[in-house]
């Protein structure tokens, strides 16, 4: 779930609250389905369905490499890739895809570890030395992340290295678009369908990012939106010392405790962020229960300023701020009562 620049169509319908959730739920759960369905869609609606590219994009195949090569053979691999992928797209007429995967070339120094420019497409980008980095931080996007909304997603994660490398010059971030994100308007972003298939790559993935990094490297998950459920669901093994959680729908978790991670869970909202208005409930396999900034929860919570759901990492704010001290493996600030 993400959003892009603006103000939503309309205000987020079916909010329940307290007591009165709990008769609805008791007496009406048709209803209460229905209201939740409404309440999480019309708060998704934010960015326009036609961003997503059609199945159909062509592009050659991701490069395969063995785990133990070289991480700059794997840059290399991965940016030719990158090159034929957009010759491929200008080729067939696809100019709009085209001239956003000349965007990810840059200068052409571009670092990726993964790439698929097939379809909705998949990245993984580094920014920084990920083979001298003792901090890494790992972002996971929302809804509507693909090749032709990337930039967007990478604009945060340049943000953050700016301000880590700041502190701490020994640090990198990895943009991870490892996964087949679910559309905004779909009923796809109502369950964990998708985070459930994403946490199956992402576990493995911080395994071998945490062999790739220093030695003794601190990785932290930075999870924004309906990553946050991919990253809740995620195994995660001793090279995590901190999960962040932020413009959550919640998890599918009743408790931080729950999670498969033995990190540090943080979880934080900006006050204009619109998610918070989404119905925080759990009916079978829909919707996504506990809001993790609800004490209930039991994750630490960081300030995150007054932003919206889509300014998290937007340079000069609180929550950016808050979520650099989490990497470097400072206590942020915490948000006023």
């Amino acid at each position: 779930m993400t959003r892009a620049a603006g103000r939503p169509a309309g205000r987020p319908q079916g909010r329940l609250e307290g007591r009165t959730a709990g008769r609805r739920a008791g007496r009406h759960p048709g209803r209460l389905r229905r209201t939740l369905l409404a309440g999480l869609v019309a708060a998704a609606v934010v960015f326009p369905v036609s961003a997503a590219a059609p199945p159909d994009v062509p592009a050659p195949p991701p490069a395969v490499l063995a785990e133990q090569a070289p991480l700059q053979a794997r840059y290399a691999a991965n940016r030719a890739d990158l090159a034929e992928a957009g010759r491929m797209a200008r080729d067939a007429g696809r100019t709009g895809r085209a001239a956003k995967l000349r965007a990810m070339e840059a200068d052409g120094t571009a670092r990726f570890l993964a790439f698929d420019g097939r379809g909705r497409g998949r990245a993984v980008e580094v920014l920084g030395d990920l083979e001298t980095a003792d901090r890494v931080a790992v972002l996971v996007p929302g809804s509507d992340t693909t090749l032709d909304t990337y930039q967007r997603f990478r604009a945060g994660a340049v943000a953050l290295q700016q301000r880590l490398r700041a502190a701490h010059p020994r640090s990198a971030v990895v943009a991870w678009l490892g996964y087949d994100t679910p559309g905004t308007v779909s009923a796809t972003v109502l369950t964990a369908d998708r985070a459930d298939a994403a946490a199956a790559e992402l576990g493995p993935f911080l395994a071998r990012l945490g062999r790739a990094a220093a030695p003794g490297a601190r990785l932290s998950l930075l999870c924004h939106s309906y990553g946050s459920v991919v990253c809740a669901r995620t195994a995660t093994g001793p090279e995590v010392g901190d999960m962040a959680l932020f413009g959550s729908p919640g998890t599918g978790a009743g408790s931080a405790a729950e999670l498969p991670t033995g990190a540090r869970v943080w979880a934080g909202r900006g006050g204009a962020d619109w998610i918070g208005h989404v119905p925080h409930v759990r009916l079978g396999g829909i919707g996504f229960g506990t809001d993790p900034v609800d004490p209930a929860f039991g994750a630490r919570l960081f300030a995150a300023g007054p932003g919206g759901h889509s300014d998290y990492l937007k340079p000069g704010t609180t929550s950016l701020d808050s979520l650099t001290r989490i990497v470097l493996g400072h206590d942020p600030e915490v948000p006023h009562a």
